[in-house]
């Protein structure tokens, strides 16, 4: 299936792209400008472990996320997406999870279109996200009334013995 429009992923990402180029230039020109100059006087070996000791301590006192470009394929079609790297993982998942999902869903109506299928594919997701937030808010519930009871049980026992 080929879809001749424009991909609304494909034109957010152009439109923040320059942002990203000013954004990683400005933090170029940041970081250029923190890094000590050299002193032309002579350096003593305390000089240098104090120097060695500075880029280590600024990297821990404000680490930069690192994002990288991600593509990803759903029911066929890749989708650029930028990702903190530590996030990748859980984002490959989350994909798995959502590839197999649409093509279920792909297999069962192969006549819907990509975005009438994703479309499909989020309402059906969300229903199953709120039925577990249902079931949670149910255990819960039956947790503190299986604590109350309990309870109670254990008040009534300690009043008879």
């Amino acid at each position: 299936m080929t879809d001749d429009r424009v991909n609304p992923v494909d034109s957010q990402l152009k439109n923040n792209q320059p942002q990203n180029n000013q954004s990683t230039n400005n933090q170029s020109k940041n970081t250029q400008a923190q890094k000590p100059m050299p002193n032309n006087a002579s350096i003593n070996s305390s000089n240098v472990n104090n120097s060695a000791a500075r880029p280590a301590a600024k990297a821990e006192s404000a680490p930069e996320p690192q994002i990288k470009k991600v593509d990803v394929v759903i029911a066929g079609v890749t989708y650029p997406i930028y990702c903190p790297v530590h996030e990748q993982e859980e984002l490959h998942s989350a994909v798995s999870y959502i590839n197999n999902y649409a093509l279920d869903l792909k297999r069962d109506a192969p006549s819907l279109s990509q975005e009438s299928l994703l479309v499909l594919c989020c309402l059906n997701l969300y229903e199953k996200i709120h039925a577990n937030q249902r079931d949670e808010e149910d255990r819960l519930q039956q947790t503190k009334q299986s604590e109350a009871l309990l309870s109670k049980i254990m008040k009534d026992a300690h009043s008879i013995l």
